[in-house]
């Protein structure tokens, strides 16, 4: 058996966030390339006696589809989505910034 380790190694060395391709569905004569924001990561370690573990988890965020009808090809984004993801990295964001400006007026 392969060192799974290795294995998984192998197919998560590009790190930060990548993007996923849904298979072509064609729906009344409309094709539609659903499109998600993909992020993985995997961690494992060991004690001195040799007792080891590890795990991994990942996330995917829908984030729209291209849309081909005819010549016309477009993204449509998912509203909904990109709402869910921008609301929190707002509110963080903001959080941060006043915190920074609230030190500099010090």
């Amino acid at each position: 058996m392969p060192n799974i380790a290795l294995e998984l190694g192998k197919q998560s060395a590009a790190l930060g966030v990548n993007s996923a391709y849904g298979e072509q569905q064609d729906v009344d004569g409309v094709r539609m390339i659903p499109v998600a924001l993909t992020w993985s990561g995997f961690g494992g370690g060991s004690d001195e006696a040799g007792n080891g573990a590890g795990g991994g988890g990942g996330w995917a965020i829908p984030v729209g589809a291209y849309i081909r009808r005819g010549d016309d090809l477009r993204f449509e984004p998912n509203v909904i989505a990109l709402l869910t993801v921008a609301v929190p990295f707002v509110f963080f964001a903001g959080r941060a910034l006043s915190r920074v400006i609230r030190a500099l007026k010090k």
